[in-house]
């Protein structure tokens, strides 16, 4: 049996990662052990000012990308902190596509397509026997995702708020039954 690739889409803010958390929660309630990466907004005053990272195994977080960040990548308004993303984020699904039942990304978008760690961390967490769940940035052009987006044994599920509530436990019940 091949293994499971899902993909959540959508708007920025629609719930991907919340689908993605949930998920996680009803995963660990059935024993099923998962890792990889998070990416959360960091907020003050109702103001985004940038995204943390989580690795999910060990719970070491780290800074994504900022306004306040000097040096890296600019995406909008943001730096992107290669040093985290590397060290946090490809290690973290390096580690999952080697011992996890499930490998989780979030996100494969345009701030973390800039470290070549990162996506080579990918590729390896794709071409494992490790189901992958994952978000992908809904206008993202860049190579990996545009070759995600035309696999077609890739399931791809755009996040609206119509499914949103649905989605964790639909997922939850897919990999269960694989696992």
């Amino acid at each position: 049996m091949s293994p499971y690739r899902l993909f959540l889409t959508g708007e920025p803010s629609c719930g991907k990662t919340t689908v993605l958390t949930r998920l996680c929660e009803r995963l660990g309630v059935k024993g099923i052990t998962f890792g990889g990466v998070v990416s959360r907004e960091i907020r003050r005053g109702g103001v985004r000012l940038g995204f943390s990272l989580e690795d999910l195994l060990t719970h070491e977080c780290g800074i994504l990308a900022h306004v306040n960040q000097k040096d890296g990548p600019r995406i909008g308004r943001y730096h992107v902190n290669l040093t985290d993303l590397e060290r946090i984020g490809a290690v973290a699904i390096r580690k999952a596509a080697r011992c996890a039942d499930l490998i989780i990304i979030d996100e494969i978008g345009p701030m973390e397509l800039h470290s070549t760690p990162f996506v080579l961390a990918v590729r390896t967490a794709l071409a494992s026997p490790r189901d992958f769940v994952g978000t992908i940035h809904k206008r993202a052009s860049e190579s990996l995702v545009t070759e995600i987006k035309a696999n077609p044994t890739y399931e791809i599920i755009e996040v609206n708020q119509d499914n949103r509530d649905l989605l964790p436990a639909t997922i939850s019940h897919k990999i269960s039954g694989k696992i």
